[in-house]
């Protein structure tokens, strides 16, 4: 078992190290994690985490992206299936790829993409696979003669419900909205997939909206009306109030904890306390969905009635940032410390919670790496010993490298500056 840590430094850098101790765990979505949840939760101590341990539990996203769209694929998988079976037969040997290739060429048409054959259980795998295949349709027709032990033939609707399939992965970054606009298609397979595949949406992000809407608010650029706005958009009018009233509840809920938090370790010390969390462990998009955006982008307040409210409130009625501006949001709330102090160390713990285990599951092909057929027998601990100071040692490398590269930028840009104005400076004598 890996565990990789992810904390935001006293530096407010994101950083990422393999240990042992967690606050939060981000694990694929099956019932032996949940199980495993429920255990680790038997055994840990409530207080230390947040909210009594209800943020224990983060499901990881892209594993929930993944089952949402196989459910999907799972309608027509006998059409993909028969796509699959021409691109493994053609890229099966470099001899059989090569008369692929001719074939290409007598067509005119350039081979500059290799057939990809997918993992069935992945589903970018899977969209890059057809993606490929579509653009070598003639070739494949064309190829029919070639070998008699060619003899899957995808039909020309299978093509058809594969080009639009591909049409509509490419924007499943906008998941939710894209589900409900695939809804109104008048093709049934893609209306009938739309809807299974909304309902484990609606099924998954129902249990981890929390942080997500958390790390929403946090962004000066969106704050809670960003969500607001978006909800209606997820479930309906309403819908969308009920999960509104919620997640308002659940920021205050947490602003409170963590001011609660802090006003004892203020009594207990008289010195302003640290995040208990951070200190342990710290192409195209739709119209409809850029006037979302737009609509967001418009909200100003001109007053900032800040009398008598707490900083939580302040923060809310503030005028929001624009929202098209590339802001660095660790960096903003390094420098709004003074003026937010409670929601900084919210934002410290909140925003450094992975949405997804592929930072865990890399752990693993290191693993794989060290654990050679000539290496097979190292000891439980000394695998650990090498994979933990291996991931330790490289951060500080980077870190390191990252410091260097600054250093030498500032030092040329004072070199050009002498230069320019004639004048020596110590530099020059050392």
């Amino acid at each position: 078992m890996a565990i990789t840590t992810h904390f935001v430094d006293q530096n407010w850098n994101l950083q990422s190290r393999i240990m042992r101790k967690v606050s939060t765990l981000t694990v694929d979505n099956c019932t032996t994690n949940d199980a495993i949840i429920r255990i680790l939760l038997e055994k840990l101590p409530l207080k230390s985490l947040m909210m009594n341990g209800d943020l224990f539990h983060m499901r990881c996203c892209a594993h929930i992206l993944n089952l949402i769209v196989q459910d999907g694929l799972s309608l027509i998988k006998f059409e993909i299936e028969r796509i699959r079976e021409i691109v493994a037969f053609w890229s099966a040997s470099p001899k059989k790829e090569q008369n692929f290739v001719i074939a290409a060429e007598q067509l005119g048409i350039p081979y500059s993409k290799k057939l990809i054959l997918d993992c069935k259980t992945q589903w970018n795998s899977t969209f890059l696979m057809l993606s490929v295949a579509i653009s070598y349709k003639e070739v494949f027709d064309r190829v029919k003669t070639r070998d008699p032990k060619y003899i899957c033939f995808p039909t020309d609707q299978d093509w058809e419900l594969a080009s639009e399939i591909c049409e509509r992965l490419q924007l499943f970054y906008e998941i939710g909205y894209s589900l409900r606009e695939w809804t109104k298609s008048p093709i049934e397979e893609i209306m009938v997939m739309a809807n299974q595949m909304l309902s484990k949406f609606n099924k998954y992000w129902s249990v981890i909206h929390g942080i997500m809407g958390m790390a929403a608010v946090l962004d000066p650029r969106y704050k809670l009306k960003f969500v607001e706005l978006l909800l209606p958009v997820l479930y309906g009018e309403e819908k969308a109030k009920i999960e509104f009233q919620i997640l308002e509840g659940f920021v205050t809920t947490l602003f409170q904890e963590y001011e609660s938090s802090n006003a004892s370790k203020k009594r207990k010390s008289e010195v302003p306390g640290s995040s208990s969390f951070g200190s342990s462990i710290s192409s195209g998009h739709r119209v409809g969905f850029k006037k979302l955006l737009s609509d967001i982008a418009s909200i100003t307040r001109d007053d900032d009635e800040s009398g008598g409210m707490s900083e939580l409130d302040n923060y809310l009625k503030e005028k929001f940032l624009p929202k098209d501006m590339e802001l660095d949001l660790l960096a903003w709330w390094k420098t709004n410390g003074i003026k937010y102090p409670t929601l900084q160390r919210i934002a410290k713990d909140i925003l450094a919670v992975p949405v997804s285990t592929v930072a865990s599951e890399s752990a693993f092909s290191t693993s794989g790496r060290l654990v050679s057929p000539h290496r097979s027998r190292l000891h439980p601990k000394t695998l650990e010993a090498l994979m933990c100071a291996q991931s330790w040692l490289l951060n500080e490398i980077r870190e390191m490298e990252a410091y260097c590269r600054s250093f030498e930028f500032d030092y040329d840009v004072e070199e050009e500056n002498t230069k320019e104005s004639g004048t020596t400076s110590l530099d020059d004598f050392v």
